[in-house]
């Protein structure tokens, strides 16, 4: 009897579309877009096609879910809010769209896979979902509302592409990977250049050798609102 409950248990759970999507994820993490088979959800769902087919059409369709799954999950994350404060509601628009970039970029660091989907021509709710939460920070910032458009997209483009360049670094690398060894490496190389040729890049090896990747992402987004701000200062 417990048996059977417990066999029931796990088909109500399988039939359930954010059970699938939560185990395409799984899948996708551990085995990349290539090892998310409908044969494969369905021994790690213990259920059959048919039940899948019910909540999500085809492999497009699922892949889609899933981004919008993650991404909706790091679009959540509060920022920690100005100094003596804790929460979202005493954070100024330029905390919070740090909060949306940190969210993003561990995101796609966590799940390399999102970054390529988010290019993908038959997603219509997840590129817009982002683009609204940093939209209306851009609003809030005081900017003239004929350079929404153009402020919020050079913030999105940088966050997403920033944010891939990281994960593919990282897939490049692979998991085994020293990145202190493969900085050095790196670092000795650009000061072993020509000096009259490369003269900048040879200043600043020693900084490539000890950066942090998340700090140089989020000085980028200093960078951009800064940018912004200095174009279109607050009124009042």
């Amino acid at each position: 009897m417990a048996t059977r409950t417990g066999r029931s248990q796990r088909r109500t759970e399988a039939l359930s579309r954010e059970r699938i999507v939560e185990a395409a994820v799984e899948l996708l993490d551990t085995a990349g877009e290539g090892g998310l088979t409908f044969r494969a959800l369905t021994e790690r769902l213990a259920t059959g096609h048919g039940a899948i087919y019910w909540h999500v059409a085809n492999k497009g369709e699922l892949l889609a879910a899933a981004t919008d799954a993650v991404i909706a999950a790091a679009l959540a994350v509060e920022p920690a809010g100005s100094a003596g404060s804790t929460g979202s509601a005493d954070s100024t628009p330029q905390e919070r769209v740090r909060a949306v970039a940190s969210g993003l970029f561990d995101t796609i660091d966590e799940h390399p896979w999102v970054a390529a989907q988010l290019t993908a021509s038959s997603l219509q709710v997840t590129t817009p979902r982002i683009f609204e939460s940093v939209g209306r920070q851009v609003r809030a910032l005081g900017v003239p509302e004929g350079s929404w458009f153009t402020a919020a997209s050079v913030l999105v483009e940088y966050i997403l592409g920033a944010a891939a360049q990281n994960a593919a670094n990282a897939r490049a690398l692979g998991p085994d990977a020293n990145r202190a060894e493969f900085l050095d490496a790196v670092s000795n190389a650009w000061e072993e250049l020509d000096p009259d040729d490369y003269p900048f890049t040879r200043a600043v090896a020693e900084q490539l050798r000890a950066h942090d990747d998340r700090e140089q992402f989020l000085a980028g987004i200093d960078l951009v609102l800064a940018g912004i701000t200095a174009l279109h200062p607050p009124r009042g």
